[in-house]
C-alpha cells in the first residue's frame, strides 16, 4: 500500500471547484491545489472544470465534476472531532449555511449534500464508560439532541 494515506474522491455535478474553495474556507490547514480540465472531445465541454486537487484539515480530497449521476447521502459522513462547545457551534454554522441541513445525532447535511459528524472529543468516553448507567444517559442524551451540547451531555452522563 501507499505510504502517503489515502485521497478522498468526492463527485459532483458541476460544483467542484466551488465546493473545494468552500471546504478550505471553512477548515484551517487548508488549500486548493491543480485543477485539471476536460479536453476536446470529452463528454464535458473542453476547459471545463474535471477535477480539482483540495486540502482541508490536513486530510487530501479530489473534487470531481462528473455529472448529475450520483448523489451523496449519510452512508459516508465525515468526523469532525471538536475540543469544546465553540468549534461545534462554528462548525455546525459554517456547515449548514447557505442551504445545508441540520440532522439529529450531532449529523448534518452541507449545501452540497455531503454529510458530516460535528461531535465533541469527549463523546466516545461518554458514551462507551464502563458504568452502563453513565453511557445509557449520555447515549440517550445525544440522542434526543440535533447540534450536541457538551454541557448537557456532561450532565447527563453524571446523571444530574
Amino acid at each position: 500500500m501507499a505510504g502517503n494515506g489515502f485521497t478522498t474522491c468526492l463527485w459532483f455535478d458541476n460544483e467542484a471547484e466551488e465546493a473545494a474553495h468552500y471546504y478550505v474556507s471553512v477548515f484551517k490547514n487548508s488549500s486548493v491545489g491543480k485543477v485539471a480540465r476536460y479536453p476536446e472531445g470529452a463528454p464535458r465541454p473542453a476547459g471545463t472544470v474535471l477535477t480539482v486537487e483540495f486540502t482541508a484539515n490536513g486530510h487530501k480530497f479530489l473534487a470531481l465534476n462528473g455529472g448529475p449521476e450520483f448523489k451523496f447521502n449519510e452512508a459516508v459522513s465525515f468526523m469532525i472531532s471538536c475540543e469544546n462547545q465553540e468549534e461545534i457551534d462554528y462548525y455546525w454554522t459554517k456547515l449548514t449555511e447557505g442551504g445545508g441541513e441540520p440532522g439529529p445525532c450531532g449529523w448534518l447535511k452541507d449545501k452540497y449534500g455531503v454529510s458530516w459528524q460535528v461531535i465533541p472529543d469527549s463523546l466516545d468516553a461518554m458514551m462507551t464508560d464502563p458504568d452502563p448507567e453513565k453511557a445509557a444517559r449520555a447515549t440517550q442524551a445525544m440522542l434526543g439532541m440535533g447540534k450536541l451540547d457538551i454541557a448537557a451531555l456532561e450532565k447527563a452522563h453524571a446523571g444530574e
